[in-house]
């Protein structure tokens, strides 16, 4: 099997490191499906700690793909096609702004720009519903995809623009909220392969990662966690912290 995983894999993923990485996969879905907690967010965390920095949020952009494109084609006919369309115009802004700073950016600079989005992310107040016209998603689109390049995880600054409360709908909300993602990490990947990333050795890896990520959010759909969620959260957000630090720690060591 290790053998197996050492063909498979790229040079600078230690087989060991990548069944670990899998095993995060699956239970950062199973979370997110439980508890209505960040897998995503635990995910980047994990990723930062094991990938090389070149590798982290193109390899990352393509897993996030993955798990978003098959929830944008099942609830594909309530997404708001409006909303969807002006915020692409956005994201192409923002994608070719950032993408020229993006693989330029030091080893030590994008590990910072991880950690600080990842502890903002963990503790800062949630935000509610923000009423936004529909063109003014050129903004939120620009906006979130120039971060997306940078720090990969930009689900949290997307989702108050298209909470239930401003679209009407939860089926609405989730068709129009992995339709936006599906396409502004697709536009990143595309970026990042204009750019000279070489997605080939990464892509059994990745789609290993979608596969266990699926597999994760079936069952968590069928588990229910006995441990009491105010407490499940406070643990969630000292791991969080955690990993934020140990990715700070090596910024500290790359600088």
């Amino acid at each position: 099997m290790e053998t197996f995983l050492a063909a498979v894999l790229p040079a600078s993923l230690d087989p060991w490191a990548a069944g670990g990485l899998l095993a995060i996969s699956f239970l950062a879905s199973l979370l997110t499906a439980t508890m209505g907690l960040g897998g995503g967010l635990l995910m980047l965390a994990v990723l930062a700690g094991a990938l090389p920095p070149a590798a982290l949020i193109p390899v990352h952009g393509v897993v996030q793909l993955g798990s978003n494109l098959g929830r944008a084609v099942l609830f594909r006919r309530h997404t708001r096609l409006g909303i969807l369309a002006w915020f692409a115009v956005g994201a192409v802004i923002g994608i070719s702004v950032g993408a020229g700073i993006a693989v330029s950016m030091p080893r030590a600079a994008l590990l910072v720009a991880v950690a600080a989005f990842i502890l903002v992310s963990t503790w800062a107040p949630r935000l509610g519903s923000r009423p936004v016209p529909e063109r003014g998603f050129v903004a939120v689109g620009a906006v979130t995809a120039f971060v997306s390049m940078f720090v990969g995880a930009t689900g949290p600054f997307l989702a108050p623009f298209v909470a239930p409360e401003r679209l009407g709908d939860r089926h609405a909300t989730i068709g129009t909220f992995a339709a936006c993602m599906s396409l502004k990490h697709g536009l990143k990947v595309a970026a990042f392969a204009v750019t000279g990333f070489v997605y080939l050795p990464w892509l059994p890896f990745a789609a290993a990662m979608i596969a266990t990520g699926i597999v994760g959010t079936l069952v968590g759909r069928k588990v229910v966690l006995r441990l009491p969620e105010r407490t499940f959260r406070l643990v969630f957000r000292l791991l969080l912290t955690a990993l934020a630090l140990r990715i700070l720690w090596q910024a500290y060591m790359a600088s």
